[in-house]
């Protein structure tokens, strides 16, 4: 024990032997007293007894004073009366009366009157039915008997402030009711500290140590004279705890973005970017979903104001489209049976999905090609634990000769696979794919399948006006419900609340913690 004792004076610093020695001479003295009797400031005292506390040498005690006054507003109301008691004075002679006439009769504000009644009725002391406020027993009983709160005004008109700790019952419980309103009382909290001599502080104080000044940095004038020879150097504690360093790194939907990515391009696909402002002919009609669908509704799509319209393509693959929609042209298909409209596919939206790049880009480039592209996407959801309106897609799509059903299966099989997911596959249905699938991954955790992404084959009157005459498949998820899955959150909002406790906890791929 004596050896521990000895290790932990050695490691004191000296306002910490300092401020133990003075609590030997004086075990009742005051932070204040302390600073003043060694010469520390008061800051300088306050890190040292939190150190000595630390090592559980001595105890540290806090005590928070509240010191109540009242306000000018509270001063008024102690002279003249609280707003319901002015009103209970004209009760108490007329029984009833209208709610309108309550502020003129009574002498209040009108501002105050809705107060008043709800204090008057949360008293006892009136009661509302139809715009009639009518004297209850209560009230009567109450209109020459002060209330606890009513009592507290006085005796702070009086004593102009009180500790709240010594205030009798029913003066605390009049407290409890003034503080529930605004702008009656002052509170200010005096904070104080005392401290205690443990017994291990006790030990050290037996043992005793000399206070000497003691060296934790060298000077180059003190290496060249020698001087460093002669001083006194306080240890090193290697035990003792290192601040935590939290260096910078990615957003935890930038490193699953960036995941994707690798994986792509290690597949041999091309990345392709495109602007988030589309207008409704990529976003929808080239994707051959007709001009009444529902997801083109104002309470579903993002309409933009400036620009208002977008020009359209060439001319002859707008009036393939056209043909596709009204007739099916020669794609086998009948259409959707009505007279396409321009204007409508000249409207600009804000993107509410990045399949509009994939088929630009098959318009734009010849077979055979691998491509894949990233971006933000926007849809008027409603804002709740899963959905936000605006959240990031990802799709790839591969076209070619000889390219079918089976290739996508085996695409969207390596591809969950790099991402550390067992697939399955079951039928679904997407306006611009035939066949289309929807892609189910397995959670161990939970023992189920989810849901993560769609895909299929582009329907001929997808391809032809863009003059793609070979197989395309596409595939594609939403990459916030992967980082839910990959993070286990349940609240999507999670992902752009910039918790910092949660982003330096979260772990990263490559080890490093923010």
């Amino acid at each position: 024990m004596s050896g521990d004792i000895k290790k932990t004076i050695s490691e004191l610093h000296i306002y910490e032997k300092k401020l133990l020695k003075e609590l030997e001479t004086n075990p009742d003295a005051t932070p204040e007293e302390i600073a003043k009797n060694t010469q520390m400031d008061i800051k300088s005292v306050m890190s040292a007894a939190g150190s000595l506390a630390s090592k559980d040498i001595i105890e540290v005690d806090k005590d928070v004073e509240e010191i109540i006054s009242l306000t000018d507003n509270g001063s008024e109301y102690a002279d003249g009366g609280l707003p319901e008691r002015k009103i209970l004075r004209v009760l108490s002679s007329k029984k009833e009366m209208n709610m309108g006439d309550l502020a003129k009769d009574a002498d209040i504000d009108k501002k105050e009157t809705n107060i008043a009644i709800g204090w008057l009725v949360r008293k006892n002391w009136a009661k509302i039915n139809k715009g009639i406020v009518t004297i209850t027993e209560h009230g009567q009983e109450s209109f020459k008997i002060l209330g606890t709160d009513e009592k507290l005004l006085k005796h702070l008109q009086e004593a102009k402030n009180s500790i709240k700790s010594n205030l009798p019952p029913e003066l605390l419980d009049g407290f409890k009711k003034l503080n529930d309103r605004k702008n009656i009382l002052n509170i200010k909290k005096n904070t104080s500290h005392s401290f205690k001599i443990l017994d291990k502080g006790e030990a050290i104080l037996k043992e005793g140590f000399t206070i000497q000044k003691q060296a934790t940095q060298l000077t180059h004038q003190q290496l060249k004279d020698g001087e460093w020879k002669n001083l006194e150097y306080r240890p090193y504690d290697i035990n003792a705890e290192a601040p935590k360093v939290f260096p910078g790194k990615k957003h935890p939907l930038r490193e699953i973005i960036d995941e994707i990515r690798e994986i792509f391009l290690n597949m041999g696909f091309s990345e392709e970017n495109g602007s988030i402002v589309a207008s409704a002919f990529w976003n929808f009609d080239s994707l051959f979903q007709p001009q009444d669908h529902a997801a083109r509704e104002m309470q579903d799509t993002f309409y933009v104001k400036n620009p208002l319209t977008c020009d359209l393509p060439d001319q002859k693959l707008v009036d393939e489209t056209a043909e596709v929609h009204n007739t099916g042209g020669d794609t086998g298909s009948t259409g959707w049976q009505y007279e396409w409209d321009e204007d409508v596919a000249k409207q600009t939206v804000l993107r509410t999905h990045t399949t509009g790049i994939s088929t630009r880009y098959l318009y734009e480039h010849e077979a055979p090609f691998k491509m894949f592209s990233v971006g933000r996407v926007f849809r008027r959801e409603t804002i709740t634990y899963k959905h936000l309106p605006e959240f990031h897609q990802v799709e790839g799509l591969v076209g070619g000769e000889g390219v079918n059903y089976q290739n996508l299966m085996g695409f969207l099989k390596e591809f969950y696979k790099k991402l550390g997911f067992e697939v399955r596959f079951r039928p679904a249905y997407f306006p611009y794919t035939y066949l289309s699938t929807e892609c189910e991954v397995y959670l161990e955790d939970k023992e189920s399948w989810i849901e993560l992404g769609g895909s299929g084959m582009f329907r001929p009157e997808v391809l032809k006006p863009l003059g793609v005459d070979v197989p395309v498949l596409a595939f594609g998820l939403g990459i916030e419900r992967l980082a839910m899955i990959r993070y286990d959150i349940s609240d999507i909002r999670m992902l752009y609340k910039s918790d910092i406790k949660w982003l330096r906890e979260l772990p990263t791929t490559n080890g490093v913690r923010l």
